[in-house]
């Protein structure tokens, strides 16, 4: 039976990416993906073909992912992060939905909100909300819809795709959306290049995220919540332990 594993392959550092989507890569006779992202997994496609395509190609390498899977090819069809979360995993089903006959797995990841969090600190032991900024293929409107209601229930909100080279200033709309339910102190923090050569993070206040030209879209931003704390440099969300260690009512 053809087979095609949707691979998450985690930030990028090798010791992000799950034992299982290793194996998986490697028990692939073929290895589709992002230009940028097979590179990252390069150690493990020798002997392998490898199909990439620039930014933007999802559907050109779902396509190409499903033909080889119907040539009897096993195949890797890899998304950064998890291939869950703004990944490869639904758009592969969709393509392939008049062929049953190909067995789709999916293999999880570390996504970034996962991953960003861990470098921070632990703002994410609460509530919170994961939300794109990019309007690709959602309205900006819904997308401010989103944060709005997001701000206004006090979720911690974690944000993808903050910037890009078209797309300057999304981020500081958001940010003013997200002022008008919380305060511009609100500890907040980004991180870019997750697991990657050159990454950073930083801690700061909400308003500080506004004409942040630092950030870009290798970046993951965390706004925290009404009850978010910095202590000793990192961001905190408390979940609501008493000091003995007994949860709250």
């Amino acid at each position: 039976m053809s087979k095609i594993y949707v691979v998450g392959i985690g930030p990028g550092g090798r010791e992000y990416m799950t034992p299982q989507a290793e194996a998986a890569i490697l028990a692939s006779d073929a290895v589709v993906g992002y230009t940028v992202y097979v590179k990252l997994i390069e150690h493990l496609t020798e002997g392998k073909k490898v199909v990439s395509t620039a930014m933007r190609g999802e559907v050109e390498r779902a396509r190409i992912a499903l033909d080889l899977a119907l040539k009897g090819k096993t195949v890797s069809f890899v998304s950064s992060g998890d291939a869950g979360v703004y990944g490869m995993a639904g758009l592969i089903r969709e393509v392939a939905e008049g062929h049953p006959e190909v067995e789709i797995e999916t293999v999880p990841g570390i996504t970034a909100a996962m991953s960003g969090a861990a470098v921070l600190g632990a703002p994410l032991i609460h509530d919170f909300a994961v939300i794109s900024l990019s309007d690709l293929l959602t309205s900006w409107e819904l997308i401010e819809k989103r944060i709005s209601l997001a701000a206004e229930a006090d979720f911690v909100i974690c944000i993808y795709n903050p910037k890009s080279h078209k797309r300057r200033e999304h981020l500081d709309k958001a940010v003013d959306l997200i002022m008008q339910h919380r305060s511009g102190d609100t500890p907040s923090g980004y991180v870019k290049n997750i697991g990657r050569d050159g990454q950073k993070s930083v801690v700061l206040k909400l308003s500080e995220l506004k004409g942040n030209d630092d950030i870009d879209m290798f970046t993951t931003v965390i706004v925290g919540n009404s009850q978010t704390r910095v202590i000793n440099g990192e961001l905190v969300t408390p979940r609501g332990y008493d000091h003995d260690g007994k949860s709250e009512k």
